[in-house]
């Protein structure tokens, strides 16, 4: 009798629904964790269950009987992540990995712990804390170390008269970049330590929102700089050691200097076009990694946006 495999999936938002869609093409189940029951999943999943992301006893309640474990947002308990590691999953991305990247301030540590070129910094906690550290690093930004996503958690800090508007708790004070373009690779990294490269996209913000408007794929930059900006994409996964999809947000400044601003341990808003743009999608290949297949191929049919 053949056996189906089970992918528990944590949250149920748009990206999941992407994730399932592409999961048709495999002999698979997906069970999928989310506290909205009217959420993208809710009725597209194999099993849908109700439930708090953050709670642990509640995911490895819910994941307990899976062979691989996943995440469509980032806002999970990683104690629980690890918890099922410890029993024998396939956990992706790392719950490690996953701890670091949720906190800003290890997520800034860990790059200049690597070598890894990232805007200067400081780890403040109050107001006190930015007053005696902000030298050198106004005009700035303020960034709550934790539960930030979509432009929220993110400050101007232009000089100490922002001070009124701080956020409360530990925050990453950081050097506001001289901007050109704001690029997103993503890196693929199989169980086997292999990697694959998507070309950059190119991010369009819109200012009065602090939010992606458009993304441009490929991205308008000279042939040299393509090439720095793989390398460097590629260096951030390779740090990170553990299999899965690394979507890696850099800056491009007018001196021509690469930053790399953060990174998403899942599939992401700037990895969407490679659904038709590409031979094989960001989707694809998070199930070829969960699922043990070799790496797809990254290279682009037409351009898009």
């Amino acid at each position: 009798m053949r056996t189906v495999r089970t992918i528990a999936l944590l949250g149920g938002g748009q990206l999941g629904r992407m994730f399932i869609e592409n999961a048709l093409r495999f002999d698979i189940a997906v069970h999928v964790l989310d506290p909205d029951p009217g959420c993208p999943c809710a009725k597209l999943a194999h099993r849908f269950v109700v439930g708090d992301l953050t709670n642990a006893r509640t995911v490895i309640d819910f994941a307990k009987d899976a062979d691989v474990v996943g995440i469509e947002i980032e806002h999970v308990s990683t104690e629980a992540l690890a918890a099922l590691k410890a029993l024998g999953k396939t956990v992706i991305p790392d719950p490690d990995v996953l701890k670091t990247i949720n906190d800003k301030g290890l997520q800034k540590d860990f790059y200049d712990g690597h070598g890894i070129p990232t805007a200067p910094y400081a780890l403040v906690n109050g107001e006190q804390d930015i007053v005696s550290r902000h030298a050198g690093l106004l005009p700035g930004f303020l960034k709550s170390r934790t539960g930030g996503y979509d432009g929220k958690g993110v400050m101007p800090f232009n000089d100490l008269t922002d001070l009124v508007d701080a956020f409360d708790g530990p925050c990453v004070l950081e050097l506001k970049a001289d901007i050109a373009l704001e690029l997103a690779v993503i890196v693929v990294r199989s169980p086997q330590g292999d990697n694959v490269v998507y070309d950059p996209v190119e991010m369009v913000f819109d200012p009065r929102y602090n939010l992606v408007d458009h993304l441009r794929a490929p991205a308008r930059i000279p042939q040299d700089v393509l090439g720095r900006v793989r390398e460097l994409a590629t260096k951030v996964a390779t740090a990170f050691g553990s299999p899965g999809l690394y979507a890696v947000e850099l800056f491009l400044t007018r001196s021509g200097e690469l930053l790399v601003n953060e990174t998403a341990p899942r599939a992401h808003n700037s990895g969407h076009h490679t659904i038709e743009a590409h031979y094989s999608s960001q989707f694809d290949m998070l199930w070829r990694i969960m699922l043990g297949y070799p790496l797809g191929n990254t290279e682009a049919i037409l351009p898009s946006i």
